[in-house]
Formats: C-alpha cells, sequence, structure tokens
C-alpha cells in the first residue's frame, strides 16, 4: 500500500467514529460537520473494503473487521502523539556537521555571529560553509543530501523545500570619501565615472544599463568583478562606483565610504533561507536554522545607512 495516497487524517476521524458509533457524535467530538464525517466513512469503508459501522437503532454497529481495528488505531495514534510530543533533544550531546551554501551576502554575519550563538548551544555541531554554485545547483545539492541549508534568493520553490524570509535587502550606490561625485550627487555625477559591475560569467551589461537605456543613458563600466565582497577595497583606492547591496559594505569600515540612494529605482531583493522536508526533525539542522534566522533578523532590524 502506497501510504502517500492515504490521508493519516482519516485515522484520527476513524477512530472516534469506531469509539462513538455515532457520526454527528463522531463529528462533534473532533469538531467536523456531520457531512464532512460521513464523507470521511465512506472513504474509510473504500480504504478497508469494509462498511466499518452498519445502521442500528440509536447507536450504529461495529462489524467485526471495525472492532480488530479499534486497538490497533488506537496504538498507532497513541505512537504518533508520543512521536509529536517527544521532548527537545540534548543539544550539547549533538556531534554532526551541518552544511551550509551561502551567497556572498551573509557568510560573515552566519560565519561570525551564529557561530559564536552555536558554541554556547551546541558545541558539538560544526558548520561547514559551501561554495555557492548558484540557486538551481544549491536547491539541487538539498535534494541530493549535500547540502543541509542554503541561503540565497529563492523566487520559485517547489513542495520538497521549506523556504524563509529572512530579511529584505536594498542597493546603495558606494565610492569611498572624499570621491569627485560625492559634492552634488546625482544621475549625471553618478555617470561621469567609471563603475565596477560585479557579475560571476564576466558580463559587462546587467539589468541596470537596461533601466539607463530606457532613459537614453549609458554608464561606463570599468571593471567587471566576480564577487562582491572584493569591491569594497576596490572602491578605497580608486574612483570606481558601484551599486552593491546594502550590507555588502563592511559595517566596522562603514565610516571610509559614501553611500547614496541609486538616482533611478532599483528594485531590492528578499533573502531566504531553504532546506529539503526530510531535514524537518534533524534536531541539528533545524538548530542553525534557527540561529541563522535569529542573527539575520537582528540584522535586519538594524538598517543600513544611506
Amino acid at each position: 500500500m502506497n501510504l502517500r495516497a492515504i490521508d493519516l487524517n482519516l485515522l484520527v476521524i476513524l477512530d472516534a467514529l469506531l469509539d462513538e458509533a455515532h457520526v454527528s457524535r463522531a463529528a462533534e467530538r473532533i469538531g467536523l460537520s456531520q457531512p464532512a464525517a460521513s464523507s470521511a466513512l465512506e472513504r474509510c469503508r473504500y480504504l478497508f473494503g469494509d462498511p466499518l459501522l452498519l445502521r442500528g437503532r440509536g447507536r450504529m454497529r461495529l462489524t467485526t473487521k471495525a472492532q480488530a481495528l479499534q486497538q490497533p488505531l488506537r496504538d498507532i495514534l497513541a505512537q504518533v502523539a508520543v512521536l509529536l510530543d517527544a521532548p527537545e533533544p540534548d543539544l550539547t550531546s549533538l556531534k554532526q556537521t551541518v552544511r551550509v551554501m551561502t551567497a556572498e551576502l551573509p557568510p560573515e554575519l552566519v560565519t561570525g555571529r551564529a557561530y559564536e550563538q552555536l558554541m554556547r548551544t551546541a558545541p558539538g555541531l560544526t558548520l561547514a560553509i559551501l561554495p555557492w554554485q548558484g540557486a538551481q545547483a544549491t536547491l539541487d545539492a538539498l535534494a541530493q543530501g549535500q547540502a543541509d541549508l542554503a541561503i540565497s534568493v529563492f523566487p520559485m520553490i517547489d513542495a520538497d523545500f521549506t523556504r524563509r524570509e529572512l530579511l529584505r535587502e536594498r542597493y546603495v550606490v558606494a565610492m569611498r570619501q572624499g570621491h569627485p561625485a560625492q559634492a552634488g550627487f546625482d544621475l549625471d555625477r553618478w555617470l561621469a565615472f567609471p563603475h565596477v559591475l560585479v557579475s560571476g560569467r564576466g558580463e559587462s551589461h546587467g539589468p541596470l544599463d537596461e533601466a539607463l537605456a530606457r532613459l537614453g543613458r549609458k554608464r561606463h563600466i570599468g571593471l567587471v568583478v566576480p564577487s562582491f565582497l572584493s569591491v569594497p577595497p576596490l572602491l578605497l583606492t580608486s574612483d570606481l562606483i558601484a551599486l552593491l547591496p546594502s550590507r555588502t559594505l563592511p559595517p566596522e569600515e562603514a565610516g571610509r565610504f559614501a553611500t547614496f540612494e541609486p538616482p533611478v529605482v532599483v528594485d531590492g531583493f528578499p533573502l531566504h533561507l531553504a532546506w529539503h522536508r526530510r531535514s524537518e526533525r534533524d534536531p541539528a539542522v533545524q538548530h542553525v536554522a534557527r540561529l541563522i534566522e535569529a542573527v539575520l533578523g537582528e540584522a535586519a532590524a538594524v538598517s543600513p545607512p544611506a
């Protein structure tokens, strides 16, 4: 029998039906309408290939098969209740590696503050940060058990995965303090200096260039690099300008950069945490997921400087 084809809620309804031997009372007991309970009884009859309940005076009469099902059914539901009410595992006793695939934006947050909390709460766990390979490759790694958690932007995700929004990020224009474009910054000043573009494929044209083209404007790409994290040092030693997620700039060096709202509309994006459904009951993975949510939730509450 294929359990995935069975609605296990039927067992809860069937338990009430057999115990009450009365459709209306069983429906009231579990909070269903009488028609819904009657429909569930018909489905149970089909599932077990037996009438289960036969009409009688007052109470209905249980068939022989229904009587034989009562105790095993109670035992199964009791075991499920014990499983769901099981105490939380002792986190300090866990010995496991939790593998996290993450895009560039949050690694320092994860490996810093989250690791600090992890060492206090579950010191036996190892946090392994895996290289980013793109959203689809990351979902494949989660599905194949090669990774446990992923942090990035996942616009679409299927039923085999859980996705939580950690924060919403916005873009800022960034340059070094004292940059000649800083005084009277506007669209013209922005476009008067070379830009650094981040592209893992070495592309020198992006969505922003499409938006500028619609305005009849164009920017000069002076440098293309594969990583957002390599941009801040480049800005400090040149007249390059960058459009960056606001949390890319190192907080401890915030005073060395000047940031502005983009002169054209640039949409932000959500940052997600995702895992495969097989990890729903993995205490180590779920503990790390909760820590990441807490740490990035704190980061979301602190608005980066504009």
